[in-house]
């Protein structure tokens, strides 16, 4: 996993990269993977006091660029006026949040922003099981539904940003849960993250036991083929990498390879399509949107390209 360091010119550079969750910030200082200086982690309370110990874990680095990769829905166009805010969350006390103002306060510094799975996205290529593909999509199956695509070595995304868990799925016959997404009810998400087998198994899916974890080896092997199917006509991608809590079900990889195969039914024969690694697990676990917050601040440091 050695890389060269990052440099401008002859000089070395040092970024820090800060990945926005709604239950925990991971804070780093650093190059990439092997070359990390400084590291927190901070729970997620309200904005004020938690974006100040963002700023106190920073005080002390001097930095070249800031890279924030934050749980959304977030405003990632550098012209619109609510430009690095957090919009309209179900994260209580997070709406219209400035994200950016509260993590840099006085500090001035390139700084980059992106949603959290488009971080963890652009780490997983630099360091982890994407790295040297050009097109690939990495999605995260937890407490909600998330995903980041590349594609031809650029983020998509265009009015917003890409919302791959409020894509409908089709229903498994034998499941009654209406959903639990707020918004769209039996959407990927509302089927599919962890919420949802909360619901149906009435309790959490770490405390299920062997029954219960069979049934939701099932249903999210169903969703997740499912989900990606669309994804796979949509974007195209050379890999696929699943992270989260839900996705690290024993056996649910496999699971989900056997029911994609299914869902795309030989169409459109690519032989890809058919290898173990075509859906994989993220290579840099836990840390992929703190690295990848890395790699932002790298490109904004750089500046757009030409």
């Amino acid at each position: 996993m050695q890389t060269p360091e990052p440099t401008v010119g002859t000089l070395r550079v040092v970024f820090a990269g800060i990945e926005l969750g709604g239950t925990k910030i991971i804070c780093l200082v650093g190059t990439g993977p092997d070359g990390v200086v400084d590291e927190r982690r901070i729970e997620t309370r309200d904005p004020e006091t938690t974006l100040a110990d963002v700023r106190a874990f920073l005080e002390p680095h001097d930095v070249d660029a800031v890279g924030i990769a934050s749980f959304g829905p977030v405003e990632l166009r550098p012209g619109h006026a609510s430009y690095g805010h957090i919009t309209r969350t179900t994260k209580p006390g997070w709406s219209q949040t400035d994200v950016i103002r509260g993590v840099l306060g006085d500090r001035r510094v390139p700084v980059g922003f992106e949603t959290d799975v488009n971080g963890a996205a652009l780490g997983e290529g630099r360091w982890g099981a994407a790295a040297g593909l050009r097109s690939f999509l990495y999605l995260t199956v937890g407490t909600g539904i998330g995903g980041g695509a590349v594609s031809n070595g650029q983020l998509v995304g265009g009015l917003g940003h890409t919302e791959l868990g409020h894509v409908p799925v089709p229903r498994h016959p034998d499941d009654a849960l209406p959903g639990v997404c707020p918004f769209h009810g039996d959407c990927f998400e509302g089927l599919a993250s962890g919420p949802a087998f909360q619901a149906r198994l009435g309790r959490r899916l770490e405390d299920a036991d062997e029954e219960q974890r069979a049934l939701a080896l099932e249903l999210a092997a169903w969703y997740i083929g499912a989900g990606l199917r669309g994804f796979v006509y949509s974007f195209a991608p050379e890999r696929i990498v699943l992270g989260g809590g839900v996705a690290s079900l024993p056996g649910l990889l496999d699971a989900v390879l056997v029911r994609l195969r299914d869902e795309l039914a030989g169409y459109p024969g690519l032989p890809e399509h058919l290898e173990d690694a075509f859906v994989c697990a993220p290579a840099l676990g836990g840390r992929a949107g703190s690295l990848g917050a890395l790699v932002i601040a790298e490109a904004a440091l750089r500046g757009p390209r030409d």
